[in-house]
């Protein structure tokens, strides 16, 4: 694991395996010498992916039990915490804090680290009744009942309208939105990344459609997502996003201006080989 991770992250010194074998049976099968003779991981494998991260969910953050289909996106965690300790550095002078998720699919993976790291409490969304309900049993399985409630949104082309409540007051909302602007093209991005792999897995992180997708994709989530914010400007203090696609940035930047957002700042994160960045907003 790379050393840029943000420094507070637990795995910027690589995976402990002796650790995470001692806390989970499961893993056992998947963990190997590769050529160099570094214990490993097949990355390629979506099983193994997914023991590798119910493991370090379970030895780093104390969370004995995730469990939903193996069809449903499967969160590599060292990357989804780095957003949670940046997003910690931005509120820093903030007390009391709760997050709005949204889109926290079955994993609900960004309130189980931000409760875990920081004790924060948490509101997560998803459009997926059945992501909702595997969200509600890791939530259940873990006493964490107190910490994190569900909503539902019934209209896939909104991001914050009809899931806000009167009286919401957020410190701040976070989101990882959908790469692809249809099934077809995550379906083609599938393709392309199992032969740079050189296997023949399905997606080594798998996902259903709503995770991966969203109606003129990236770009277009992110400015229905800033026009809705700048319509509920005091329901949270701070309205952020990760942005995979660079020039979606430039582009959002110009809108939140017309929208007379306050302040708009660029948070980038390094994993790997992997460059992406959060962008924030408030007014």
């Amino acid at each position: 694991m790379s050393k840029s991770l943000h420094p507070k992250n637990k795995h910027n010194n690589g995976y402990d395996f002796d650790k995470l074998l001692q806390v989970s049976e499961d893993l056992k099968p998947y963990v190997a010498k590769n050529s160099y003779g570094t214990v490993t991981i097949d990355f390629s494998d979506p099983k193994a992916v997914k023991e590798l991260n119910k493991a370090l969910l379970k030895a780093h953050y104390g969370i004995e039990h995730w469990n939903f289909p193996d069809e449903n996106l499967c969160p590599p965690i060292p990357g989804r915490v780095d957003y949670i300790h940046h997003l910690a550095d931005l509120l820093s002078s903030e007390e009391n804090i709760k997050i709005l998720d949204i889109g926290t699919g079955a994993s609900c993976v960004y309130p189980l680290l931000g409760v875990a790291e920081y004790n924060w409490d948490f509101v997560a969304t998803d459009i997926d009744l059945d992501s909702l309900d595997y969200a509600q049993d890791i939530i259940d399985d873990n006493n964490l009942d107190a910490k994190i409630k569900l909503r539902q949104q019934f209209k896939e082309e909104h991001i914050l309208k009809e899931v806000l409540e009167e009286g919401d007051a957020f410190t701040a909302t976070m989101c990882n939105p959908p790469f692809y602007k249809s099934a077809e093209e995550a379906r083609g991005a599938n393709r392309r990344k199992t032969r740079n792999l050189g296997s023949n897995a399905v997606r080594n992180f798998a996902g259903n459609n709503n995770e991966l997708w969203y109606i003129g994709g990236e770009k277009s989530f992110l400015h229905t997502y800033l026009y809705e914010s700048s319509l509920n400007p005091k329901s949270s203090k701070w309205f952020t996003s990760l942005v995979s696609n660079k020039d979606n940035v430039k582009s959002l930047e110009a809108s939140s201006k017309k929208l007379k957002v306050a302040e708009f700042k660029v948070i980038p994160m390094t994993q790997g080989n992997k460059v992406t960045r959060i962008v924030c907003w408030r007014f």
